[in-house]
């Protein structure tokens, strides 16, 4: 993959999973100077390549500006790397690639321009900042086809010149490697909103990396916090404030490189990226290139991929599930399927569109025996809502073809989840104001033994109720924080000027 030749050490070629020295002499200041003067000329990113060719020699200089260090990274135009998302390619949606460094971006972006520019007859025209994509030199390399390449003369001109290309050359697609600040952003939003096809790869791993990326979010839509009314945080079942999409995303579909036979793939983007702000997120499509059997795809648990793999949720033999009605809170009370009485023993569930912190909080109140499970085909029961499902969503259509009951909720509150879990274990409904009592009482006691006590957060009702119980116990509490997060603050009579 690379050969590495540190100043003062012995030269090493690296390959995947394994390292081999290639001489025990250490390198010397003659020998870097050989191989600088044998490459192209450094640029501003400090990298040079070797031209008709897809190698990239990488500087490493002190601080005096010489170069003590050099990174060879061997290139290679690798045709197949695309057959995995042909079709999203092809459709002429604009994609994100991302991935860890040395996982194959470049590489599929390459043969990405090739396909469209040579197969789909498509006007392409290659951004490329570090010539790594169409290699060193005037003359690209063949590995892009007829795809036409724009050279940029510093990395920080990269936005200038996609708008260029945009501009002069009238591309129906544009290929970039490496969108890494806000006015490459920017740029790549104004080429999406031209109507030309964007494919490019950015910095990141994941979707998550990017949701958290205050510079590159704008490629998601961009994320804003937004203060809703009373009566609409209510319909939501959310806190006032909640985070929501600024704008429509720069790409239709983003796909995450596992490695060279795996990729996630999320869309429709848009979606993908509201459900996520949401608390919701939608599980991603696994595709795996695997010999002899083509492209297969599964959906997986959203969460970021890893090493120990990521587990199915279904196949694509659920595509044609046979409806079946939802089960009701009265049939899980009668014991549905002679699995759900009200027995006690535990139940493993699958939320799908309701709040996890909900369910974990109505868990907590009630002490009953129920496992909270990331994958459809774990669960004993399924819990939704009434507008997922009538959108006939895939787990959904899993659970009915594997008889997985499903219960469905009016709204995505806390009171909602308390109430069918309360159902689920024929117990009855508590009343919040009990326990928030019973807490100003245990306060109380313990600001009397000289302890400031904070309380855990309470409605306006409740905290009337609550500093009417201290005031009778000649104590002072002041509320403290604000909505939903406010909550009293009860001083022993030391403190109480």
């Amino acid at each position: 993959m690379e050969i590495v030749l540190d100043l003062g050490r012995e030269p090493e070629a690296r390959f995947e999973g394994s390292e081999v020295i290639l001489s025990h002499t250490p390198v010397s200041l003659e020998d870097i100077a050989y191989v600088a003067d044998r490459v192209g000329d450094f640029g501003g990113d400090n990298r040079a390549g070797i031209a008709r060719t897809l190698h990239r020699i990488s500087a490493i200089r002190n601080r005096a500006g010489e170069i003590v260090g050099l990174t060879c990274r061997v290139g290679r135009a690798v045709t197949g790397r695309v057959e995995i998302i042909r079709d999203i390619v092809i459709s002429g949606q604009s994609l994100l690639l991302l991935g860890k460094p040395g996982v194959g971006k470049t590489t599929m972006l390459r043969e990405v321009a090739r396909i469209l520019a040579d197969e789909s007859r498509k006007r392409v025209v290659v951004v490329d900042t570090s010539n790594e994509i169409a290699g060193d030199g005037d003359i690209p390399h063949p590995g892009i086809g007829r795809a036409r390449r724009m050279q940029v003369a510093r990395p920080e001109l990269q936005h200038a010149v996609m708008i260029e290309a945009v501009e002069n050359h009238m591309p129906e697609v544009i290929v970039i490697d490496e969108i890494g600040t806000e006015l490459d952003a920017v740029a790549a939003r104004t080429i999406a909103e031209r109507g030309v096809q964007l494919v490019g790869t950015a910095h990141g791993n994941t979707l998550d990396n990017l949701l958290v990326n205050p510079t590159l979010n704008d490629l998601l839509g961009g994320i804003q916090s937004v203060t809703l009314s009373d009566e609409e945080a209510r319909r939501r079942g959310t806190q006032k404030s909640v985070l929501e999409r600024k704008a429509p995303p720069t790409f239709d579909a983003l796909v995450e490189i596992v490695d060279r036979n795996r990729v996630t793939v999320h869309m429709p983007l848009a979606d993908v990226v509201d459900d996520a702000l949401r608390g919701r997120p939608r599980p991603a499509q696994l595709r795996e290139s695997q010999a002899g059997r083509g492209v297969t795809t599964r959906l997986v648990d959203p969460s970021p991929f890893d090493d120990r793999g990521s587990k199915e949720l279904f196949g694509e033999e659920f595509t044609a599930a046979r409806p079946r009605r939802p089960v009701t809170l009265a049939d899980l009370s009668e014991g549905h399927n002679g699995q759900h009485s009200a027995t006690g023993t535990e139940t493993s569930l699958f939320p799908y569109g309701v709040s996890r912190v909900h369910l974990e909080q109505a868990i907590r109140e009630l002490k009953v025996p129920v496992r909270i499970q990331h994958h459809v085909d774990d669960a004993d029961l399924v819990l939704t809502l009434k507008n997922y499902y009538r959108r006939r969503d895939s787990p959904l259509r899993a659970a009915e073809t594997e008889g997985i009951p499903i219960s469905i909720l009016r709204s995505n509150t806390v009171a909602q989840v308390r109430a069918f879990l309360a159902r689920l274990y024929n117990l009855e409904p508590g009343d919040p104001t009990d326990d928030a009592m019973r807490e100003v009482k245990e306060g109380i006691e313990r600001a009397r033994q000289g302890t400031a006590v904070e309380l855990a957060p309470q409605n306006a009702y409740i905290r009337r109720l609550q500093h009417q119980l201290v005031e009778q116990s000649e104590l002072v509490a002041r509320s403290t924080g604000k909505e939903p997060r406010r909550r009293l603050r009860i001083y022993p009579a030391s403190q109480a000027s």
